[in-house]
């Protein structure tokens, strides 16, 4: 039986990551009173119960930052707000109805009178033999933890064999994509096996052999041709073997072959090849474009919908400032995208005007590791130290929330003072097998 608030605006927020998050916290502040006497109800619906500030990933595979301090519970940061975790499984919004399937219990319906659709995106994969065994995405927390102990683990393996076949695999860390997570994931994940190297008697930087495969002629677009030529230069400076025009063709059993005719033994591909809109909204009656995304106004409605908003990565939104384009699916735009979201859905509560969406670039920026850094702003063009003081200076002011901003930057001040960590936690996985093991071995000693 659909639940629904009586007689007061209901508004359903689906998807709880930088739109739907940033929109509920705009509406705390633009609707508090109206919160607070009960006038409106907030609902948000995502699997998680935490945002993840993505642009942090890298750094928390890393080790730079604690994975805890890149995510915000959104029941803490949203307390006027009903957070349930469940998902999305159809959508009738000419009846204003949605059904949900939490995580545990059957599935349940959700009436409502106003929809933020901000159900994101996940990873864009092609039919490619192998790939779905072998690799692995990066762009949720618990794959920046598990490429972070995998990586490790692997040098622990290479560091304990004397099979040179298996010694190869452990060492060869292949990357799909050369965007901002490809490259940023490749850059930190290198850094921090360089710095475990010198912990290992029979593991050296130079047995390592770490791949960039990119499609395009160039990697970091979004930076410009020139500092993404000089990208690369870095990256090939520091003996990684970047690869642009270049296809996996198959990945089975780990063989890795490419479409310039190499081919390698791995145990480790990423897969960072852009993203698609969340295929949940096919299953919505929202009217969606030839890839899948909602189709949005200037105004970040739904075309042709009443009562219905969306932005981020699963809306095709147009960019006033660049005619005939749609806005990048990007961090940058959804923060700003959910500010003006809110104010509008805020303004039709009241019956007021809308306003457009309008923001220009201000560029990009992108850490390399330790100390390293480019960046595009404002036209500047900066590199080394300077671009990665930049990131995480942008970064910073842009995580939600004081707490995680003060925990973040105490995780950077003590790395400045102590050497990162890298020990392997890959049993967290598997926090079980340890007590499995033991219980087979009692069975045994009874028999």
């Amino acid at each position: 039986m659909a639940t629904r608030a009586k007689d007061v605006p209901h508004i359903l927020i689906v998807g709880g990551g930088y739109v739907g998050m940033y929109t509920a916290l705009r509406l705390h502040k633009k609707l508090r009173s109206e919160l607070r006497r009960g006038e409106v109800k907030i609902t948000v619906v995502d699997p998680q119960s935490y945002m993840t500030y993505q642009p942090f990933l890298p750094e928390a595979a890393a080790g730079n930052l604690s994975p805890r301090h890149v995510v915000a519970p959104l029941r803490r940061v949203l307390p006027k707000a009903t957070v349930l975790n469940a998902r999305l499984t159809e959508l009738n919004h000419a009846e204003r109805r949605a059904t949900v399937r939490p995580i545990v219990g059957p599935p349940r319906q959700i009436s409502y009178d106003y929809l933020v659709m901000a159900a994101g995106s996940v990873s864009r994969t092609l039919p490619i033999p192998g790939l779905a065994e072998h690799g692995i995405g990066f762009k949720t927390i618990g794959e920046a933890i598990h490429l972070r102990n995998h990586v490790l683990a692997q040098l622990d393996i290479a560091a304990t064999t004397d099979d040179e076949e298996v010694r190869r695999r452990a060492l060869t860390f292949v990357f799909v994509g050369g965007g901002f997570a490809g490259v940023e994931a490749l850059a930190e994940l290198e850094d921090m096996a360089r710095n475990a190297s010198r912990y290992y008697a029979d593991v050296n930087v130079e047995d390592m052999r770490w791949m960039l495969v990119e499609a395009s002629d160039r990697i970091l677009p979004e930076v410009g041709p020139e500092m993404g030529r000089w990208t690369a230069e870095q990256l090939r400076g520091r003996g990684i073997d970047v690869r642009m025009k270049t296809y996996l063709d198959s990945a089975v059993g780990g063989k890795i072959e490419l479409s310039d005719g190499t081919s390698v033994l791995a145990d480790t591909l990423v897969w960072t090849a852009g993203v698609k809109a969340a295929p949940v909204l096919r299953s919505t009656d929202l009217p969606l474009d030839e890839r899948g995304r909602v189709k949005a106004t200037e105004y970040l409605t739904v075309e042709g919908v009443v009562r219905a908003f969306s932005a981020g990565d699963n809306a095709a939104v147009p960019d006033l400032t660049n005619e005939g384009q749609l806005c990048a699916p990007n961090a940058q735009h959804a923060v700003r995208q959910a500010k003006v979201l809110a104010d509008n859905l805020v303004r039709s509560l009241r019956g007021k005007t809308l306003k457009p969406y309008e923001h220009a670039s201000v560029g990009s920026v992108a850490g390399l590791g330790l100390y390293k850094g480019v960046a595009h702003v404002y036209g500047v063009k900066l590199k080394g130290v300077a671009a990665w003081f930049m990131h995480r200076t942008y970064h910073l002011s842009r995580v939600p929330t004081f707490n995680r901003k003060v925990r973040v930057l105490a995780d950077w001040t003590l790395a400045l003072v102590f050497r990162r960590e890298t020990v392997s936690l890959g049993s967290l996985e598997q926090p079980r097998a340890e007590f499995e093991l033991a219980s087979r071995d009692d069975v045994r000693q009874v028999a």
